[in-house]
């Protein structure tokens, strides 16, 4: 961007595209960001569009529908960290899309690049021959060293857009967002025909008619222009607000030439971890919802449905690509709409066949699964894991794998020093602490990918917690029989250490059935009530307390407990 002059050298910043402060503090991209820049090269005058997307397998969704809207892609390679798991996943994406792919190795410039190992891997995975360093460009985008050579590979081996002006309009909504005063804006690119303001405008799957307000692209901030037209990149603000009538995967038509042609190969999301959200206080129900609406908006892999529980009021039951994208969404909801919100354990969509009943449900919480006895069996998905390590921790990882009820599949060599081993593991065993786990016995050198793959009978049971006797929703988990007892006796022991101590004695359980399984008691805070006392007959003191004692019981039976929102995220991160 400062080569081309789309962004002046005093106004640049590190992570530019990254807007949001959860992805400067995090180090991560988590919304796909487009800009467009103009370059020369050889006395011509080319218009480049690129979308900056993140590599996290949880926004594997954001990389699909950025592909569906490119001619190539730039593989961007850390010499740090070489090839990665998601490095496999979205190159094989770009692959099925049949775009033109430029592999890059960027930060030469740190003492720790290991520029030919890095080097080494990209030639294995897109099987270059070799001189392979012709072929692989290296550069430090930090010192901006090499990096006129990318902009003239983009030019010289990237294809120029495709597509009649002359034809219908059709564009393809690849991002929105929600604007007060132009209501929809619709990130799209133009595959035919043109678009300005004022036209009128149907989207396709939700059969919405509007009116373009205002047309333009991205430098990254918006820039008004006249129109659109083929092969550009840009944004349509639609004046809609019903955030449901815009859809990202959307096509838009002109009114008059309406045809219902969606564009192949788009993917839906489909959402694998569930958690509900609950506003602490019931008046922000509405405002909860109009928060998730927004962020939908932004982010079409979050699924939400209105949901109710006796313990914890009105909330809403949301479905994610995997604990990161649920980290993320929660902390969103906390600062950018000042929410205060209860989260319960995240789960994964369990199928249940009753007995005596040709019937099947499906729950994606605790709190909704039948009785045992009405059980005749529990399918439970499974997860494909493809695990990218140094050759060295092979035996470190072959040790975790068996205590997260892994079935071995296979193991493939990327490189001599590079292997990828492959598990068929029940995804409710991966999506809390599995990625932290086998980045520490991989000492951080490991990556994960997965796919869902089908789902599997399994022993499974319903785990319970009490709080002070009662049943605490939140904390209800399914878990498998064999593992039960560990696992009560771990979420008790955690939340002895988390909860703070009240007035009286309280009790942790955890709970089969009505079985009791593990237990452990918090001490009650104590008062000095004999404090001022200064000499006397003993039994002034002891008067003073046994009445203490006696408040206390009283306590007991009609205190209530009130759980602090950082003990559900800690036990929620297990």
């Amino acid at each position: 961007m400062e080569l081309t002059g789309t962004i002046e050298k005093r106004k640049m910043q590190e992570q530019f595209l990254d807007m949001h402060p959860l992805e400067r503090e995090r180090g991560i991209t988590i919304k796909l960001q487009p800009v467009r820049m103009h370059y020369s090269l050889d006395s011509a005058d080319y218009i480049l569009n690129l979308i900056d997307t993140p590599g996290h397998v949880d926004f594997y969704y954001e990389v699909s529908r950025s592909l569906a809207a490119v001619e190539g892609a730039i593989l961007l390679v850390d010499a740090t960290k070489g090839i990665q798991a998601q490095t496999l996943s979205n190159y094989n994406f770009a692959r099925q899309q049949n775009l033109k792919i430029i592999p890059v190795i960027n930060k030469i410039d740190l003492p720790n690049a290991q520029v030919e190992k890095t080097e080494e891997e990209i030639v294995s995975l897109m099987g270059i021959s070799r001189p392979a360093g012709e072929n692989i460009l290296k550069i430090s985008a930090k010192m901006g060293d090499g990096v006129e050579k990318v902009l003239r590979a983009v030019i010289e081996k990237i294809p120029a857009p495709r597509g009649e002006e002359t034809k219908p309009l059709q564009a393809l909504v690849f991002d929105s967002k929600f604007d007060v005063y132009k209501g929809i804006i619709a990130y799209v690119r133009i595959f035919s025909g043109k678009i300005k303001a004022g036209d009128k405008i149907r989207l396709t799957v939700q059969k919405a008619d509007a009116e373009a307000i205002e047309v333009g692209y991205f430098k990254p901030e918006l820039v008004k222009a006249d129109e659109l037209g083929v092969g550009e990149i840009g944004y349509v603000a639609t004046g809609l607000k019903d955030i449901s009538k815009v859809r990202v995967g959307d096509t838009i038509t002109e009114t008059q030439n309406y045809e219902d042609s969606s564009f192949p190969g788009y993917e839906e999301p489909k959402p694998f971890v569930f958690a509900s959200f609950y506003p602490r206080n019931a008046d922000d129900f509405n405002y909860l919802k109009e928060s998730l609406e927004k962020l939908k908006l932004q982010d079409s892999s979050l699924h939400f449905e209105a949901s109710h529980s006796d313990a914890l009021g009105p909330g809403f039951r949301c479905g994610f690509l995997g604990m990161l994208h649920a980290e993320i969404v929660s902390e969103r909801l906390k600062r950018d709409y000042s929410l205060d919100l209860i989260i319960t354990s995240p789960s994964v969509e369990y199928e249940i066949k009753l007995k005596n009943k040709n019937e099947e449900l499906k729950i994606k919480s605790a709190s909704k699964m039948p009785e045992a006895d009405q059980i005749e069996t529990i399918l439970e998905p499974l997860v494909e894991v493809e695990i990218l390590s140094p050759v060295r921790y092979l035996g470190q990882i072959m040790k975790l794998m068996p205590e997260y009820r892994a079935n071995y599949i296979e193991t493939g060599y990327l490189t001599s020093e590079a292997v990828i081993l492959k598990y068929r593991v029940p995804l409710a065993e991966i999506i809390i602490d599995f990625y932290d786990k086998l980045k520490s016995v991989s000492s951080g050198f490991a990556s994960m990918n997965y796919k869902f793959a089908g789902f599997k009978e399994s022993d499974l049971i319903r785990l319970d917690i009490l709080v002070g006797g009662e049943a605490v929703e939140p904390f209800s988990r399914i878990v498998p029989r064999e593992s039960a007892y560990q696992e009560g006796k771990r979420v008790v022991e955690k939340l002895k250490e988390l909860m703070p101590p009240q007035l009286f004695n309280l009790p942790l359980q955890a709970a089969i059935g009505g079985k009791i399984i593990a237990r452990e008691t918090i001490k009650a805070r104590r008062k000095d009530v004999t404090g001022y006392l200064y000499g006397g007959d003993v039994t002034r003191k002891k008067k003073l307390l046994e009445k203490q004692k006696r408040g206390k019981e009283r306590l007991k039976e009609t205190g209530r407990v009130d759980i602090p929102q950082e003990v559900y995220l800690e036990i929620l991160k297990k």
